[in-house]
C-alpha cells in the first residue's frame, strides 16, 4: 500500500557527494524542482575522501593546452584497461559525456576544474586527461558543489537517511521514508528518484560476499558507504553488475592514513618490502597493486622516493600534508635509509642499483618496469610506510547510458536513476580495470545524465 506523502518533489536525489550534487544541479538547470537528501550533517562521502580528480576527454582545458584527445580514444582506453569486459554501453556514455560534463561544470557553474598536467599519462590513460582543482582535494569539491546548489536555490536536507522506498506493483516509485538521527521519520513523495548514495566498501558483509580477496584489507572509504541504494533497488527487482570491482590502493601511509599520490611512483618512486626488495611494477596497475602489497611479509611496505620526486608532486594536497607532518624518513645513503626503515642495507642498496641499471640499459627491469626517461630515487632519499587498502567499490546497480536503473531482463524501472558508487561503473569485473580518476568521472557524468533525464521524465509525468 502506498502511503500518503507530506509533499511531492519532481526530482528527489539521495546522496550529497559529487554524483548527487551534479545530478541536482543538472536537473535544476533543466527546469525541475529538486530536493537533495544527505545522511550526514556535513556532506563528505567518498568524494570528500578523494583527490577530487576527474578523468575526461575532449575538454576545453585539453584543447587550450594543445592536448589532442577524443571520446573514441577514451573509449578505447577504457575497453583496453578492462580487457573488453566492461559494459560497452556505459563505457561509451562515459567516453562521450565526461568531457562535456567537465566543460558544463566550468562554464555553467564556475567550477575551477582544469587539466592537471602534473598527472602524467599512466595506468591506462594514453594521454593527459585527469582534471582537478590545483591545490585542493575532494572535500573542497563537495563544499564548492554545495555552495553552488545554495546559489541556485536548490533545497538540501541534511541529516536524513533513506530507510525505505515506496513503489507500486509496476516498480514505479511514489516516494520514500527518511529517518532523522533521533528516529523521527517523514514521508516524501517524488516523480523521479536518483540514488547517488554511495557504494558498499564500509559494509563488511557485502565486501566479504562480493570481494573476498580484500575482505581483510583496510577500508579507507567513507563509513556511510553501506550499499543502501543497492539494497533498496534490489528489492524493486534491479539488476546488479560487476560487484567484484573496486579501487584498491597500495600506498596508504601508516599511521597517518594519507594516500601517497600516484605521481610519486610515476615520477620514479619504488615500493620495497621489509626484506628490502621490490616486488611489483609500480606503474602498471594503480588499483591492482594492492594485491602484491597485501601479499608481502609483515604488515607494511615502504615507498622510496627522493627530493626531486617530492618537489615535483608537492602541489598535491596529500603530499603537502605528508611534508607538513614530516612523515617521510630521510637519509643521504641507502645504508642510512635501510637503518631508518628497518630493512637489510645490502638488499636495499642492491634493489636501488638494479633499478638504475635497468633505467640505463633501456630494458625492462625484473618487475617489468620500463623506465624510459624516468629516474629511480637518488640521494637524498625519502621513505614512507604504507599499507594496502580499499577506497571504494566499482560495482552496483545496472544502469543504461542515461543512468536509468535496469531490471534483470534489461528493461528500465519506470522512474529510478542511479550513479556514483550506487551504480555499476566501467572498471570491469575486478580490481585491475580501474583507470585513474574514474571514480569521480563516473560520479559526475552519470550524475549529470541522471539529472537531465530525471528532469525530463518528471516534466512528462506532470504534463500527463
Amino acid at each position: 500500500m502506498i502511503p500518503t506523502f507530506e509533499y511531492v518533489i519532481p526530482v528527489l536525489v539521495i546522496g550529497g557527494g559529487a554524483c548527487g550534487c551534479v545530478a541536482a544541479l543538472s536537473a535544476h538547470d533543466a527546469g525541475a524542482q529538486v530536493l537533495l537528501v544527505e545522511q550526514d550533517e556535513r556532506p563528505m562521502g567518498s568524494t570528500g575522501m578523494s583527490q577530487g580528480l576527474i578523468c575526461a576527454a575532449g575538454t576545453q582545458a585539453q584543447t587550450a593546452l594543445g592536448i589532442e584527445d577524443s571520446a573514441d580514444r577514451y573509449f578505447e582506453d577504457i575497453m583496453a584497461k578492462t580487457k573488453g569486459l566492461t559494459d560497452p554501453v556505459l563505457a561509451r556514455a562515459i567516453a562521450d559525456h565526461a568531457g562535456p560534463t567537465v566543460d558544463w561544470m566550468v562554464e555553467a557553474h564556475d567550477l575551477p576544474w582544469e587539466l592537471d598536467t602534473g598527472f602524467r599519462p599512466a595506468y591506462g590513460n594514453s594521454t593527459f586527461r585527469v582534471h582537478g582543482w590545483r591545490g585542493h582535494g575532494g572535500q573542497d569539491m563537495v563544499d564548492l558543489l554545495h555552495a553552488r546548489m545554495a546559489d541556485a536555490g536548490i533545497d538540501v536536507l541534511l541529516g536524513a537517511k533513506l530507510v525505505e522506498v515506496h513503489a507500486d506493483n509496476t516498480g514505479r516509485i511514489h516516494g520514500v521514508t527518511l529517518e532523522r538521527p533521533d528516529g523521527a521519520q517523514e514521508l516524501v513523495g517524488c516523480e523521479t528518484l536518483i540514488l547517488a548514495c554511495g557504494g558498499f566498501a564500509a559494509n563488511h558483509a557485502m565486501v566479504a560476499q562480493h570481494m573476498p580477496d580484500v575482505a581483510h584489507a583496510r577500508n579507507n572509504g567513507h563509513e556511510g558507504s553501506q550499499g543502501t541504494g543497492i539494497a533498496v533497488a534490489q528489492r524493486l527487482g534491479a539488476a546488479l553488475g560487476d560487484m567484484g570491482a573496486y579501487q584498491g590502493y597500495a600506498m596508504l601511509t601508516e599511521p597517518q592514513g594519507i594516500p601517497v599520490p600516484p605521481g610519486v611512483p610515476v615520477e620514479g618512486g619504488v615500493l620495497v618490502n621489509i626484506e628490502g626488495h621490490r616486488f611489483t611494477n609500480e606503474v602498471e596497475d594503480i588499483a591492482g597493486m594492492v594485491h602484491p602489497v597485501l601479499a608481502q611479509p609483515g604488515d607494511h611496505v615502504w615507498v622510496v622516493f627522493d627530493q626531486r620526486i617530492e618537489a615535483v608532486t608537492d602541489y598535491i594536497p596529500e603530499m603537502q600534508q605528508l611534508i607538513a607532518l614530516n612523515a617521510a624518513k630521510k637519509a643521504d645513503t641507502p645504508e642510512e635509509l635501510a637503518a631508518l626503515i628497518g630493512v637489510p642495507a645490502d638488499a636495499l642498496a642492491a634493489t636501488l642499483a638494479q633499478a638504475h641499471a635497468a633505467q640505463a640499459s633501456g630494458q625492462p627491469d625484473a618487475q617489468g618496469r620500463l623506465w624510459g626517461d624516468d629516474k629511480p630515487p637518488v640521494a637524498p632519499f625519502r621513505a614512507v610506510k604504507v599499507v594496502g587498502a580499499i577506497f571504494h567499490t566499482q560495482g552496483g546497480l545496472q544502469i543504461d547510458g542515461t543512468a536509468r536503473v535496469l531490471r534483470e531482463d534489461g528493461t528500465p524501472l519506470p522512474n529510478l536513476f542511479a550513479g556514483g558508487g550506487a551504480a555499476r561503473s566501467v572498471s570491469g569485473p575486478a580490481h585491475w580495470g580501474y583507470l585513474p580518476a574514474m571514480g569521480l568521472a563516473t560520479a559526475v557524468t552519470f550524475g549529470r545524465l541522471a539529472g537531465l533525464h530525471a528532469a525530463a521524465l518528471a516534466q512528462e509525468s506532470v504534463a500527463a
